[in-house]
């Protein structure tokens, strides 16, 4: 248990960063100089699947942190 830990942590993380990473950019404050001024979206599609795992990898990645504290 003690060798899988860190493995699991390491792969957990980069799952974590490239669903990070694959998700859409806000649209910030690009409304105020012409850009889309959409307030309400809803996410469909591969983008709410990515948006519930980015949760899912980071609840994974916390739990897998503190029981490697904890061990």
């Amino acid at each position: 248990m003690n060798s899988i830990l860190p493995i699991i942590q390491i792969v957990t993380s980069v799952l974590l960063v490239a669903a990070i990473l694959l998700q859409q950019r806000g649209t910030g404050l690009s409304a105020s100089f012409g850009g889309e001024g959409n307030v309400y979206r809803t996410k469909r599609g591969f983008e709410k699947i990515l948006f519930y795992g980015t949760i899912v990898l980071g609840c994974l990645f916390f739990l897998s942190a503190t029981v490697n504290i904890l061990l």
